[in-house]
């Protein structure tokens, strides 16, 4: 396994919030502003629309809205450039959205929901230098 240097907690703290504003804006943007405000289970709607995008977005791209916003990218720690699977990545937000693995980590960065499925979070120039680009 390769060590990889992972980012500041202070990034993915904000690529999260800019996750969770994208992911409220699109359930406001499909339900409406009033419906929003007045159905309990919008905050459930937000979760699983953040849940998605993220897994997905990760799959594809290499990291959510809110991580390619802030420049950084889900990497997998065994040096394989690619970006990590999506069964990995939507097991890997599935324990994001339970909040407890990622505040669980090793001295390297890395919280359970990254062990699990044997990514790391990095900048974008990180990235940029372990696939060349």
């Amino acid at each position: 396994m390769t060590s990889v240097e992972t980012t500041s907690w202070a990034r993915r703290i904000l690529a999260l919030i800019v996750d969770w504003a994208a992911s409220t804006l699109a359930v406001v943007l499909i339900v409406g502003p009033t419906r929003y405000a007045e159905d309990p289970s919008s905050s459930f709607w937000v979760l699983l629309v953040f849940v998605i995008e993220s897994a997905v977005l990760t799959a594809l791209s290499g990291g959510s809205f809110g991580q390619i916003a802030t420049r950084l990218r889900v990497v997998r720690v065994n040096g394989d450039p690619r970006p990590i699977g999506l069964i990995q990545a939507f097991v890997r937000q599935v324990l994001v959205a339970l909040v407890i693995p990622p505040l669980v980590f090793r001295p390297d960065g890395r919280g359970l929901h990254d062990l699990a499925v044997g990514s790391a979070t990095v900048t974008l120039q990180t990235w940029r230098g372990m696939t060349g680009r």
